[in-house]
């Protein structure tokens, strides 16, 4: 195990309620899911005190606390998962992760589409930044509660599945399971170099608008406090900060 890995885990260990949040997620919705976390140990090795990955039935809810300095961190919803298939990112219908049950905790980040929490606490100006974020496509609905109440509530609360168009649909067994994002679908067939990826030529904001985005409007439209693409700041309902001061605890609610 690395150093890195060992000082994650030491550091998970040691998460206190006094150095700590609190985030809780909920499963509204009327079936399993298989909640996930992820964080990029590239940037910052405070991890959580939970379990990478787990099974939340319908109506349960969590709590575990996350330290106050997590960088780089995000959480999601598998769906319709089977691990007893050899191959962990193609465990389950939508969010799949190397490492099965529990992602890795190196290269387990979901597979699109899939709809994603991120934040990044202590950040610039001591703000706790997050997003609802469909830059890898959706897969079900998801809310961020934030207690202080004075800090903003982002969502993605639309099922966008019945509604996706024909060109991003993620059908798994005959049914329509996620929305892949016009980058993940590959829509102009090179990724490497593409506007709806923001990739290549398009890497920078002035050259990625909204507007060069392929369904865009489909994803913002629908999800108005979602992250909808690579560069959606620019909307100024995409990324999301609180003050850190205030110790901000995290309500994650999938189905809301």
């Amino acid at each position: 195990m690395s150093r890195i890995l060992i000082a994650a885990s030491l550091i998970a260990a040691a998460v206190s309620p006094a150095l700590a949040r609190t985030f809780t997620v909920k499963n509204n919705c009327p079936y399993t899911i298989w909640p996930a976390h992820f964080t990029d140990l590239n940037v910052a090795a405070n991890v959580p005190d939970y379990p990478s990955g787990w099974e939340q039935r319908s109506g349960a809810s969590v709590s575990f606390f996350v330290p106050d300095n997590w960088k780089a961190g995000r959480l999601w919803a598998r769906t319709d998962c089977n691990f007893s298939i050899s191959a962990p990112p193609l465990q389950c219908s939508t969010g799949g992760c190397n490492g099965g049950l529990r992602c890795d905790p190196r290269t387990g980040t979901g597979v699109p589409p899939v709809t994603v929490a991120e934040w990044t606490f202590e950040g610039d100006g001591n703000q706790d930044f997050y997003d609802v974020s469909l830059v890898d496509g959706f897969n079900i609905p998801m809310k961020i509660d934030i207690s202080p109440a004075q800090c903003a509530d982002p969502a993605c609360n639309v099922n966008l599945n019945p509604a996706c168009p024909n060109e991003l649909k993620h059908v798994v067994n005959g049914q329509v399971k996620g929305c892949k994002s016009a980058c993940f679908a590959n829509l102009d067939g090179n990724q490497a170099n593409s506007p709806n990826c923001c990739s290549g030529q398009y890497g920078l904001p002035g050259t990625c608008p909204p507007s060069g985005v392929q369904f865009y409007d489909f994803f913002k439209s629908r999800c108005p406090t979602s992250y909808a693409y690579a560069y959606d700041e620019s909307s100024e309902t995409a990324l999301w900060t609180c003050d850190s001061g205030l110790k901000p605890n995290y309500t994650i609610t999938f189905c809301p």
